[in-house]
């Protein structure tokens, strides 16, 4: 009697989706995605606008003055750099903002409950930011390719530099969420960590007119290569080997994908 207990134990815990959790998974990112979907004027529209406004009030006040950068003009040269800005930031709140909210309304327990591995839970949040960063890159680049009338150079490379960037901040959102547990903690991380990194990364200059220990600094930030590596896929242009800034780009959203991942294997600050 007790293995037949032990026995029916075992299968009511036992996984039965094969390997992979498809329905799940599939489940939690559309879940994700409609979220911002659902709202998409504060979602989608609202960081286009602010993205032409950048570019607008750019053009206005240095634009005339301001001269080439790296044989292009000035609005030209910092389309791309604007473009990744927004799209990494849109991606990183989408994921910290689900997961923070989850948290303090007490439901984190709905996504954590049905059988869904730390792995798969990782790939359904990534879903989410990286669908909203594309979106957002999509229309932003169809309006510099409009009205800058800015020939993409190499759009496979910017494609990639995109969906490897809102992939990155993806993980990074849900490390922020993971340890954030109230909205004032949420706002510290983004206004002290991600802003900071985002505009210190050469989206409004090129590094090499920064003096020679900046430059090392910012050679460290994975998002200097991200903004770059757009930049080269744009206008065919940039500060680094975009080689280079795939490699370091690629190992850090692995590292950042798997510090999420063993946070969800754990439960850290999300169990009791």
């Amino acid at each position: 009697m007790s293995n037949q207990v032990e026995m029916g134990a075992g299968a009511m815990r036992e996984r039965r989706f094969g390997r992979v959790n498809w329905l799940g998974l599939y489940t939690l990112a559309r879940r994700e995605i409609m979220r911002f979907v659902a709202v998409w004027t504060q979602t989608l529209l609202a960081p286009l606008i602010t993205a032409a406004l950048f570019l607008l009030i750019f053009n206005l006040a240095i634009g005339p003055s301001r001269g080439e950068v790296m044989g292009r003009p000035f609005v030209h040269f910092i389309a791309p750099g604007i473009l990744m800005m927004t799209v990494i930031q849109n991606a990183f709140a989408n994921v910290s903002s689900s997961i923070v909210i989850s948290k303090v309304q007490g439901n984190i327990v709905d996504t954590l409950m049905p059988p869904l591995s730390a792995l798969e839970l990782v790939l359904g949040y990534t879903a989410g930011g990286v669908a909203r960063g594309l979106i957002v890159a999509l229309a932003i680049g169809l309006g510099v390719l409009l009205f800058l009338g800015v020939q993409i150079a190499h759009p496979l490379w910017a494609l990639v530099f995109v969906l490897l960037g809102s992939a990155f901040m993806s993980a990074v959102g849900m490390i922020a969420g993971i340890f954030a547990n109230k909205f004032d903690q949420m706002a510290a991380i983004t206004n002290f960590i991600v802003t900071p990194l985002a505009f210190l990364s050469g989206t409004f200059y090129s590094v090499e007119a920064m003096p020679e220990v900046m430059q090392r600094i910012t050679h460290f930030n994975p998002i200097f290569y991200l903004i770059d590596g757009v930049r080269y896929g744009v206008l065919g242009v940039s500060d680094s080997d975009p080689q280079l800034g795939l490699a370091v780009c690629s190992l850090a959203t692995l590292a950042i994908a798997g510090a999420a991942w063993a946070m969800f294997r754990t439960g850290y600050r999300l169990k009791a």
